[in-house]
């Protein structure tokens, strides 16, 4: 059989941080290991030293190099000049695959394909929404709007990739029935965070990291923290980890709640780094997709507690008792005072490392979307791909 040309593969999306970057770098290490040209195409004015950093562990792996341009959140009359240099950036690359990840990369991705394909350019475009546009409400003015592009996109999209099954119901419920082809393949992480972090002599009882906005509930996190000492009659310790717009607003509600010297804050850092602060890691998400951040706590062997929200049940198991109620500071407290009350809590209620490790790996995630490229590319050499597997 006659060796498989690389693929140009140029991944598209607006804010280097959180889950869907983490996505792309593990797609862009496991795919150029694998012989194909990758890029990335971004936003310019987010991240910070942090995510350079991260910019800089994948920099090796992207042939097609790191292109950033400003890319705002909410629609705007600039958006037009910002397509038109993405186009010519784009089509400087000839990619055979356009990925776009969240909803300004999906608009970008399959435009510019688009465009792309009327000079004749034969482009596959894809789309995963990690979320965004799919939170929200189709009670909404906006949120009809958005749904509604959403399908419209459609007509410009080769393949529809849902990182999880709560995705891709949302998906049906909100937008409709998808016209086009649509893969489910799981976010993962890779067999280097399949390693226990110990954590550290000084450790605290609780972390957040994460993003700091609402939508993230570090707001929860302050009340629950709160609740749960009231319930254990005992003064706690804890640490808000990550950046964000609301970061001051968080810190002030800490300072009037008189948790201030008990709640620390520190700036975005590595998992790892995080991980070795305390043992109960909390995700008080009002709204998620399928977090990382879940993935890499049970991976480092951390106690979950999460909101029962997107796909986190699909990962901790839809009875798990580490679920709690979104939105809800006083069952989050509940659930935070049983992990420091009830002996051998963590062992009857975290699910197996080996068990999420067969289903939420980067290597088996990596390989569905590079099968999934093929048969958009080149339909003989994906059913050769997927015959292989």
């Amino acid at each position: 059989m006659a060796k498989q040309k690389p693929l140009r593969i140029l991944h598209c999306f607006r804010s280097p941080v959180g889950g869907i970057f983490r996505h792309v770098r593990d797609l862009v290490e496991e795919h150029a290991k694998a012989g194909h040209d990758i890029g990335i195409l971004c936003d310019s004015s987010t991240g910070g030293e942090h995510e350079d950093s991260l910019f800089d562990d994948i920099r090796p792996y992207l042939s097609l190099g790191l292109t950033r341009v400003p890319i705002r959140r909410s629609v705007s009359p600039s958006d037009i000049a910002t397509m038109w240099d993405t186009y010519k950036k784009i089509k400087s690359l000839r990619p055979d695959v356009l990925h776009g990840h969240g909803a300004k990369g999906g608009v970008l991705a399959r435009l510019a394909g688009s465009a792309l394909r009327v000079n004749r350019y034969r482009v596959a475009r894809l789309y995963t929404a990690h979320g965004g546009s799919l939170h929200y409400s189709r009670s909404s003015l906006s949120g009809q709007f958005v749904l509604r592009m959403e399908r419209l996109q459609e007509y410009f999209t080769d393949a529809l990739v849902f990182i999880c099954e709560y995705e891709r119901d949302t998906y049906m419920h909100k937008v409709g029935k998808p016209r086009t082809k649509t893969r489910l393949i799981y976010n993962g992480i890779s067999e280097r965070d399949f390693e226990p972090i110990p954590t550290r002599s000084d450790a605290v009882h609780f972390i957040y990291v994460g993003m700091l906005r609402d939508l993230k509930g570090p707001d929860l996190f302050v009340d629950a923290f709160a609740k749960t000492e009231r319930l254990l009659g005992r003064p706690l310790s804890a640490l808000m980890i990550g950046d964000g717009p609301d970061r001051d607003r968080y810190r002030e509600m800490m300072v009037e709640r008189g948790l201030g010297k008990r709640i620390g804050m520190l700036p975005a850092m590595r998992v790892h780094e995080a991980f070795s602060m305390a043992q109960n890691l909390v995700v008080p998400s009002r709204a998620e997709a399928m977090p990382y951040i879940v993935l890499e706590g049970l991976g480092a062997g951390k106690t979950v507690i999460a909101s029962r929200v997107g796909g986190i049940p699909e990962v901790l198991g839809a009875d798990s008792a580490a679920l709690v109620e979104p939105g809800n500071a006083d069952d989050l407290a509940r659930v935070m005072a049983e992990t420091l009350t009830m002996p051998g809590w963590h062992g009857r209620t975290m699910p197996k490392p080996e068990a999420v490790k067969a289903v939420f790996s980067s290597a088996v995630m990596a390989r569905d979307v590079l099968k999934l490229y093929l048969e958009l590319v080149d339909p003989a050499a994906g059913e050769a791909v997927s015959a292989a597997s």
